[in-house]
């Protein structure tokens, strides 16, 4: 006995039914200043960045700080001038948001650095290839306890910042619709 194979009758032209949901991204983060929290003497060790669905993403890690409401400020300004000299940083990028962040980049103490920037270059081990909101990173500097950071990006587009523990997370999203 054999099988009997059918098949059903599909319209000439006719597209699949899509199996895959796009993302829901999320909305209503806007694009002005965000300030917050308060000043540790904790030194930034690291930053870094990720690509994610619906936005591009920068974490400036500070292991050992222990709380929550870490001090930061982060707006769109633009032209990034460096704190203490006023020298100006270029960033490339249609919009540069300066990123501020409540912590030195070197030893409180000794005055060593920590973090192993140059003011005015890209960030040490961030690689930008790809992303689809950010442009560029330089280091700005720290000073008097601050860190500041020029983040490039392709336009001037809604930002979230999350103060974690531990580190500061800044989220740029790829538009304003909420779509990827």
């Amino acid at each position: 006995m054999g099988a009997t194979l059918t098949a059903a009758a599909v319209p000439a032209g006719a597209a699949p039914a899509a199996t895959a949901r796009a993302t829901a991204c999320p909305t209503g983060w806007g694009s002005l200043d965000k300030t917050g929290g308060t000043a540790t003497a904790t030194p930034v060790t690291n930053i870094r960045t990720g690509r994610h669905a619906c936005f591009d993403r920068m974490v400036v890690d500070l292991p050992g700080a222990g709380r929550d409401g870490l001090g930061y400020s982060v707006r769109y300004v633009d032209r990034l001038y460096q704190d203490g000299s006023g020298r100006h940083i270029p960033v490339a990028g249609g919009a540069v948001l300066e990123v501020r962040v409540a912590a030195p980049a070197y030893d409180p103490d000794t005055g060593a650095p920590v973090y192993p920037a140059r003011a005015g270059h890209p960030l040490p081990g961030v690689d930008l290839t790809g992303y689809r909101t950010f442009r560029d990173a330089r280091f700005a500097g720290s000073f008097e306890g601050d860190t500041q950071v020029g983040l490039g990006v392709r336009a001037r587009l809604p930002f979230r910042v999350l103060p974690l523990h531990d580190r500061i997370v800044v989220d740029v999203a790829h538009g304003w619709n909420g779509g990827r």
